[in-house]
This record gives structure tokens, sequence and C-alpha cells, in this order.
């Protein structure tokens, strides 16, 4: 039951996906192997044909798919039309994974058809030494005769195949493509993404340079076909040319590729357009406030900006980079009259934005701040939480922050007796690596948790703090003489702090216990690691009495 909950929507596609690509090259391959129409460029090249059409057919498809994972407009489009079924949905939650394994087909596509292609201009001028009459035959046909069109685009014997490819359209903007491809693909790679966005980000802008040459690839009409099978047999007219009066005439198809992608391409130019004229518009900094832990928090206001509880933006400051858009998950709910975000310093352009924050007061002056560009709000995963009638919202470290959107706006909904609000239970946990960390959401909590005595609502919310590294001898000490004390000694919240790691088979074990006949929504901000475990569980507890549908914040 859990696989089917949790995995069976993104296989199914994936499924589908890979047969359709599968069915692209076999009907592609086939084509190419047994039409009449292609038999005197088969007679020269052999079997290096079929391969490589196929592989072409593959790449058509493919980079016709890479950019709608991307057009984040569109998906949150998609995400909020209401006759989609939910499952849709979590599908387009996992799309930067989709994205990825595009990205890897498109690689294995190209490599399939270089090797092909290079066995293909090898065999073509090597043609030009073969004593077979019918070959001969045909490499001598040229389009400066009266009558005839050439097949063999190479023209001579004894020449170079590197020097010919490069004479081609075909073969000059595959070299760039090719390179362009390979430099995208190696710095993709998470260490490089982590560690140097910014060789990530401009590297990854060839695409711009891989499409244009990818429309400009087939203006070579390289591959060419026979137009006129009817007057001319190729089956009976190779084996003896005076046979047949009427000379063969080949045509090219002409480019394809932009049949396939100008759609996509479209939409993409569209999104880059929206962002272009957001990054105009006027964005207010209401405040601005430090945090411990090396967190700034940013309190926005932009005209027209309406935002659901856990959706994310990308901010842009022209100031650090003209360039850069970062994500960021908003930590206000759509109840506030501004918008939110919380931005932990964790690499070049965080830690620039910081340096404006400068100063001995937790309260920034705003006036120092350069102007912010906001794009989005975009829908993520944490967006379906009020389809749940239970909650389980785990967030680790700065992975923290959707749920504070969630949180608020589930009790705004919630203290105003909102009737469409379907949740009875949430259940939070918080992980944490130190105790500063702990510093500025626990003022959200402590919120939360006294509204809720006041309203004799504390079964509504459970939650759970963990903190697994970070305590001295001198903390032990004082955490052991204010035991018996009402509140916690480090967060100050009635709800005491666990040490060390949740226990999460017996977690999922009792929430399945307590909610039998009900779903339970799992929604986790944070490292992968911690991910791949709470999916498992996700899997182990469901069941035909309870599911666990699980969700992972992506960007």
């Amino acid at each position: 039951m859990g696989w089917f909950v949790n995995e069976f929507p993104k296989y199914f596609v994936m499924v589908i996906w890979v047969g359709l690509n599968l069915m692209l090259f076999l009907v592609t391959y086939f084509r190419y192997t047994d039409g009449e129409q292609y038999y005197y460029l088969r007679y020269i090249i052999k079997g290096g044909l079929p391969v490589a059409r196929g592989a072409a057919a593959m790449l058509n498809f493919n980079c016709m798919l890479i950019l709608l994972p991307v057009c984040r407009n569109l998906l949150s489009f998609l995400r909020e039309l209401r006759f989609l079924p939910r499952s849709v949905g979590r599908v387009m939650d996992k799309n930067i994974t989709f994205h990825r394994n595009i990205a890897y087909m498109i690689c294995f596509a190209t490599a399939l058809h270089i090797c092909a292609h290079v066995f293909n201009i090898e065999t073509l001028v090597s043609s030009w030494k073969s004593k077979d009459l019918s070959i001969q035959y045909l490499n001598n046909l040229d389009d400066n005769v009266r009558n005839q069109t050439r097949l063999n685009p190479i023209r001579g014997a004894d020449l170079d195949p590197i020097s010919e490819l490069l004479k081609t359209v075909a073969g000059l903007t595959g070299i760039v493509i090719t390179i362009a491809l390979i430099m995208m693909v190696s710095s993709s790679t998470e260490l490089i993404r982590r560690s140097y966005f910014e060789v990530f980000w401009f590297t990854h802008h060839l695409f711009v340079v891989f499409f244009v040459l990818l429309v400009f690839h087939g203006f070579g009409n390289l591959v060419r076909s026979q137009n006129n099978v009817a007057q001319n047999n190729p089956e009976k007219c190779i084996k003896d040319f005076n046979m047949c009066p009427i000379l063969p005439q080949f045509s090219a198809k002409g480019p394809e590729t932009w049949k396939w992608i100008v759609g996509p391409m479209f939409l993409y130019l569209i999104e880059r357009c929206l962002r272009f004229y957001r990054s105009f518009q006027t964005c207010e900094i209401k405040k601005v406030v430090k945090h411990p832990s090396r967190v700034v928090e940013f309190q926005l206001r932009k005209p027209g900006f309406k935002a659901s509880a856990g959706q994310y933006i990308f901010l842009h400051c022209p100031s650090i980079s003209p360039l850069e858009w970062h994500p960021f998950t908003l930590t206000s709910c759509p109840e506030e009259d501004f918008f939110s975000v919380h931005i932990r310093q964790a690499g070049d352009w965080t830690e620039a934005l910081a340096k404006y924050c400068d100063g001995k007061s937790d309260n920034v002056d705003t006036s120092k701040i350069p102007n912010l560009a906001v794009d989005g709000p975009f829908g993520t995963a944490s967006t379906d939480v009020f389809h749940h009638e239970n909650l389980m919202c785990i967030g680790a470290g700065i992975g923290i922050t959707p749920f504070a959107s969630i949180l608020k706006s589930i009790w705004y909904r919630h203290h105003r007796g909102d009737t469409t609000l379907k949740i009875k239970k949430v259940y939070f946990y918080w992980i944490c690596p130190d105790t500063n960390a702990f510093e500025w959401f626990s003022d959200l909590l402590q919120s939360l948790e006294d509204q809720m005595t006041e309203k004799g609502l504390l079964d509504f919310l459970e939650y759970n703090i963990y903190l697994t590294q970070g305590w001295g001898k001198g903390d032990v000490r004082n955490i052991v003489l204010h035991e018996s004390d009402s509140a916690d000694v480090i967060t100050g919240l009635r709800q005491k702090t666990n040490y060390g790691r949740p226990n999460w088979d017996r977690i999922f074990s009792n929430i399945a216990s307590s909610h039998k006949g009900s779903n339970v929504g799992v929604f986790f901000c944070g490292p992968a690691v911690l991910s791949h475990v709470l999916h498992k569980m996700s899997n182990k507890y469901s069941g035909d009495s309870v599911q666990f549908y699980y969700n992972k914040e992506n960007f």
C-alpha cells in the first residue's frame, strides 16, 4: 500500500516516458532500416544510419521536454487547477528529478548519435575506395550535373573525415552543442551547485547556445532519401543501373528539430519575460531582523503579491549580481499584511546580502538595504497540507522555514473557525544540530502555545523538538537542575526538548495506531539522508487502515 501511495505516480510517469523513448527509437530505426526511400543510402552506410536517426528522434523528444519541468509559472498554474487529481500535483513535485533524468537521457542519446555518425562518416569516406560498381555509381552522382542529385555528402577519396565534418553545418554545430552539453551537465553536480553556485548558474545558461544551434543542426541536409521510388525501384536498379533509364533522385527532408522544440521554447521565453518584468517591479522592504545562527529575516511588501502557505519565491539583488535569482521559502502566511523569508548565510550571495545588514542592533535600518526584486510565488509539495486530515511536519535546521508559514496559516484558519479546514491534528518535529538555531523559531511556537492554551486546544498541535548535538557539560548540568521546571530550559516552551535523534519507527507506529481509517500527510524539508529515512517509514507504515503520503520540498 505504501509503495502505491508514494511511488506509483512517479514510476508510472517514468515508465511511460521510457516507453515513449523506446518506441520513438524503434519506429525510427525500422523506418530507416526497411524504408525503400533509404535503400541506396543504406547500401553505402550499412547499419549506422538507423541507429543515428533513432537516437536523433530520442533527442528531439527529450529536448522538447527538458524545459517544461523548469517552467515554474506553468507548473504553479497547473497545480492550481482544481479538476486535476492530487496525484498529478505530487508528480509535479518531482519536476527537478524529471529534469535531471531527461538530461541524462539527452546525454545517452547524444553519445549514441555521435558514435553512429562517426561510423557513418568513416564509411562514407572509405566508400570512395570501394570496388563495388553500384557504390561507385551512387558516389559519382552530383548536384552540379544535369538531371542528377548527389547522395554521398563526401565528394572525393582520401579526404580527412574530421576536416570534412567541420565543413558541414551539422558537424560544426554538433561539436559546439556537445561541448555545451558537457559543460552544463558536469557543472550540475551537487558539489558544484552547493559550493560554487555561480559556476553552475552561468554554465547552465549555455542552454541558450544549445537550443539555438540545435535548431540549425539539421540545415546541412546531409541525410537524403530517394523521392522517385516508383520510377526507379532501388532493389532492382542496384543490380544494374543500365536497366533503369530514369536516374534516382534524392532530396533532404530539411530541419525537423525546430518542430519539436518551438513550443517549449516559446513557453520558456514567456517564463523569462515574466521574470524580466518582475525584476523591475518595486518591492518595499518593511523590516529586516537579525536572528541567531547567521539568519536574517526580510519582511517585504509588493503590490498585487498573493501567496499560499508553504510557497516559495526567487529573490534578486541587482547590486550583488545582475543575473542571479535564489529560491527562498516564505515564512509568512497569507493572513499577514507582508511576506517574509528567513535567509541563512551559506554562500557568496547570501553573505553579500547579509553584509548590508551589519550592525549591533537586531533591527536593521532598511534604508541601507539595496533594491530587491521578487519572482513568484511558486507552489511546492507543502501547499498540499490542507488536503489531509492529519499532518506530520518535519523540519531539520533551516528546513523549518516552510512550516513557519504553514503553522501560522493553520492556526489562523482554525482560530476563525474556517469550515473548509480539514486538518484535525498536527504533529510537528524539529531536529536541530545546536541550541542557537532554536532561538529565531521558538518565538512563533511560544505564541502558538500561548494561544492554544488560552483556547484549550493544546491537543490540536503536538510539537517535538530534538537537539542532536551542540551541548557541553555545563549545559547538561543546567538541564538536569531545571528538569522539574514547567518550561524548557533551552527553548522556554512547556514542551521539553528531546536530546538525540528521533526514533522514527516508534513515532510512525504510534501515529498509525492513533489514526486508523484516515490519511496522514508527511511533509519534510531538510537533508537528503533524513528524507530517505522518512520516505522509507511512510511506505513501511502505510496499510489498509492508514496511509502516509510523503512529500519533500524541492527547489
